[in-house]
């Protein structure tokens, strides 16, 4: 039984002073001074609450729950994020991520690193389900073959972003993609067949924006005397096998097991410690490790080295295998080793779990006032075509991923507030549009653009990972920006709509 909410409801004005405030607060303290987003969200939610409680006279007590019940829906996704930290961290120690990275060098070139990236990250996206569980395995070894092969990090994290996305909203596997259609009240699969009319032609796009990107990449040759000092590098400072590949292909066999998430990825934890101490680390280490994540020793001291003698010394005394290093390419290499495999750890998610929180009380607040939802019942009244819906749609869900700051949200609220709109819509003598048009724009926009937003869930967890701001790949993440833009496109030119009429007489024949 819902709680009944006490005070009265925002005017339109009132809810469109609180949404310029926040975007005017938070835009002009990340992208003017240059802060982080934590304290901006803080003081937004501060402001919300007193709106709520001076002007809009309600208690206290309801604005309190509205920020537990935001923090609440996005418990199990903090879990795993501090599982994830734990298991990067051990990854890296027992030199699984630099295995990956040492055999990713060895086959992949500029020309179709990209499209291989996009790829791959779709692949093991749509056989899990989970874009987490996909940068979170391969997309950190992309992003380390990557920088390998010299592409700018946030072009590939853009591709990871992209790939990891489209099995997230395409797999039945998927959480988002069960959640659009029971929100909508259609069928799962007729769910996935609509989202083809988008996700198809954004995918096709995407693929040949990577291919041609990687063509640009393929004009310069290719350094193989760096990635060979790359690999020497590694080899030096980790155990590198093909056993390293054990690991991450159990967290995806066991995903696609139907392994719920935090169990599958403690299980991935575990294998990672256990490789970490059959290889001769002491135990302290691989629980500093899980706990502060991993430190490069050997990287650090060939980034800092002054002469040919001290690069031997660090390398435990193996000479370099080749001709024409400098010492300036060797500490450049070292740099780049350090800054790539220093990560992890449960403390590192510390800074993605605090923005988060912050992030998720502003949108409980948000809610339980009732600011968006009085915005969205405007919009509702003033639609006249099936483009205009679908248009709102899509801009109420990146909108909700803004400012509350949780994908789930984005797809639960306005599929709550714009389910009467679909099955009452009439145009052009039909009435009713199918459960599957409201299911597809809110995946089309709801779970799409969460990852392009630094302060929601799915933006801060991909900073933690990747080790890029939603700022920086979001140019880059195609898939993510496009797909809300062909929803609205194909909507207003009449392609792939479907009416309840339609459906029920196809189902009849």
């Amino acid at each position: 039984m819902a709680e009944e909410k006490v005070g009265r409801k925002p005017t339109l004005a009132e809810a469109l002073l609180v949404l310029i405030v926040i975007a005017a607060v938070i835009s002009y303290s990340v992208l003017k001074l240059g802060v982080d987003a934590h304290i901006p969200i803080l003081l937004c939610a501060i402001f919300t609450a007193f709106m709520g409680i001076v002007v809009l006279k309600q208690p206290w007590k309801q604005i309190e729950n509205g920020m537990i019940n935001g923090i609440a829906i996005a418990m199990q996704a903090i879990l795993i994020l501090s599982i994830v930290g734990c298991m990067i961290g051990a990854w890296v120690q027992s030199g699984v991520v630099p295995s990956l990275i040492y055999y990713g060098l060895e086959l992949l070139s500029p020309a179709y690193f990209l499209l291989a990236t996009l790829l791959v990250c779709s692949v093991v996206s749509l056989a899990t389900g989970s874009s987490w569980t996909t940068s979170g395995t391969v997309g950190i070894a992309m992003m380390g073959i990557g920088a390998g092969l010299g592409i700018s990090a946030p072009v590939t994290a853009g591709f990871v972003i992209s790939g990891a996305y489209f099995g997230d909203k395409m797999s039945p596997l998927s959480d988002t993609t069960n959640l659009a259609p029971a929100v909508a009240g259609n069928d799962l699969f007729d769910h996935i067949a609509a989202m083809i009319w988008t996700t198809g032609p954004t995918y096709l796009i995407t693929a040949v924006i990577a291919g041609v990107m990687g063509m640009k990449y393929a004009g310069g040759a290719i350094d193989v005397s760096k990635i060979s000092l790359i690999q020497q590098v590694m080899q030096a400072e980790f155990s590198i096998s093909l056993l390293g590949f054990v690991p991450p292909v159990l967290v995806i066999i066991l995903a696609v097991m139907k392994t719920p998430a935090i169990p599958g990825l403690i299980i991935g934890v575990l294998t990672g410690a256990a490789m970490a101490l059959f290889q001769g680390t002491g135990l302290a280490d691989v629980l500093g490790a899980l706990h502060y994540g991993y430190e490069t020793s050997i990287a650090n001291m060939v980034a800092e080295a002054g002469s040919m003698e001290a690069v031997t010394e660090a390398l435990k005394g193996v000479a370099l295998v080749g001709d024409g290093y400098s010492i300036e390419m060797i500490n450049e290499v070292g740099t780049l080793l350090s800054d790539l495999l220093t990560r992890g750890g449960l403390d590192s998610m510390m800074w993605t779990i605090s923005l988060i929180l912050i992030a998720l009380a502003l949108g409980g607040i948000m809610e339980s006032a009732g600011f968006l939802e009085v915005l969205l019942e405007k919009m509702l009244l003033v639609i006249r075509t099936v483009g205009g819906l679908v248009t709102a749609v899509v801009a109420s869900c990146f909108f909700c991923n803004l400012f509350l700051g949780d994908q789930y949200l984005s797809i639960v609220m306005p599929g709550r507030l714009f389910k009467p709109g679909f099955e009452e819509f009439e145009a052009k003598g039909k009435k009713g549009l199918a459960p599957r048009m409201l299911s597809r724009a809110l995946e089309d926009a709801g779970t799409l653009t969460s990852a392009l937003i630094p302060w929601n869930t799915c933006g801060a967890y991909q900073f933690s990972v990747l080790g890029v701001s939603a700022l920086a790949y979001a140019p880059y993440a195609f898939l993510n920006w496009i797909n809300p833009l062909m929803s609205i496109a194909i909507s207003y030119m009449g392609i792939g709509i479907f009416w309840k009429e339609d459906m029920k007489a196809k189902e009849e024949e």
